[in-house]
């Protein structure tokens, strides 16, 4: 059995050397690729580019034509050592999958990223609160008629002045 398991251990090794030794050398993780964030998005949604590839002081184009959102720049962002751009989902985009585009403006290095568009799902934006009034029918203490306004705080005084005093009647014992 030693036999089988040296021959097999050494395979294994010889293997995971040689995918180590083609994996592409980049200067840190995330480097050679476009980032998105979020990955997926709802149509409306806006997105977060960033990219290492063109290195900390450069400069990029990016194309979001594929999704209908046009082109957007990239460009040094404070002290992370890469570059960052954003752009809005049309409202009128489609589900699928869609491949973005950035290319470095020092050396024309073709960068992408890929987007997945959905209609289900909530956005990531700021929510929207509803606004404006309510029409139930029902007025409100201060209607748009100030001569009704007066009338009921006119009957609400007298209502007060004239339970005060049944009270002050009836608390010195003189009877209703």
């Amino acid at each position: 059995m030693r036999r089988t398991v040296r021959p097999l251990t050494a395979t294994a090794l010889a293997l995971t050397l040689a995918a180590f030794a083609a994996a592409p050398a980049y200067g840190g993780a995330g480097t050679g690729r476009l980032e998105l964030s979020p990955t997926g998005v709802v149509p409306g949604d806006e997105v977060a580019v960033h990219t290492a590839a063109c290195g900390a002081k450069g400069t990029a184009a990016g194309d979001a034509s594929a999704v209908g959102a046009g082109s957007f720049s990239l460009a040094p962002d404070d002290g992370e050592g890469r570059l960052d751009g954003r752009f809005e989902v049309p409202p009128s985009a489609q589900p699928g999958t869609y491949e973005i585009v950035a290319i470095c403006a020092n050396g024309g290095r073709r960068v992408t990223g890929d987007l997945v568009v959905s209609l289900t799902g909530t956005r990531t934006g700021p929510p929207a609160y509803p606004r404006g009034s309510v029409k139930t029918g029902v007025g409100g203490a201060l209607g748009p008629d100030p001569v009704q306004t007066a009338a009921g705080v006119a009957a609400l005084a007298v209502a007060a002045a004239g339970g005060t005093w049944l009270l002050h009647r009836r608390a010195r014992g003189d009877g209703i």
